[in-house]
């Protein structure tokens, strides 16, 4: 099994988003019992809470179903659980990087590192903006789910 982890800095926006939809795509390609996908954020501010009202919002339209999650925060043994930890912006990548311990041999990076159309290699925070940030996110999100999978695809053929 594959696990994969996304990180933002609350847990409410871009991380779920992310969880949402990249659950869903693995799903879809009858990979559900293969990977295995959570959320979380580096802030403990929304411990509990379920994802922004926008955020699940813009989700649905597009099909996506973000009702069942609930924020937490990121935790020191999840560099053990997870074999990809993905941050959305560098900010959240330093503060894993600061607690990521020497033995991780699992993937740390930017979730964008995976989006090859992407003009950005961040996802940009969408909370204090219109809900046209939260569209935007998930055009991003889109994109780097498919080459994340793709990603997988290709290292589980590796192993």
């Amino acid at each position: 099994v594959t696990t994969v982890l996304f990180v933002c800095l609350g847990n409410i926006c871009r991380s779920p988003t992310a969880h949402g939809v990249f659950e869903q795509l693995v799903r879809q390609r009858g990979l559900a019992e293969s990977i295995r996908v959570d959320s979380c954020g580096s802030g403990a501010w929304h411990v509990g809470e379920p994802p922004d009202a926008r955020a699940t919002a813009e989700a649905g339209k597009r099909g996506y179903d973000l009702s069942s999650l609930r924020a937490r925060q990121v935790h020191a043994e999840d560099f053990r659980r997870f074999d990809y930890i993905l941050a959305m912006d560098h900010t959240n990548l330093a503060d894993l990087q600061g607690m990521c311990p020497a033995d991780y041999d699992g993937h740390l990076g930017l979730f964008l590192g995976f989006a090859e159309q992407a003009d950005t290699d961040e996802v940009p925070d969408p909370y204090y903006g219109g809900r046209e940030g939260f569209g935007h996110v998930l055009d991003l999100v889109e994109i780097a789910s498919e080459g994340l999978l793709r990603d997988i695809g290709n290292a589980a053929g590796t192993r």
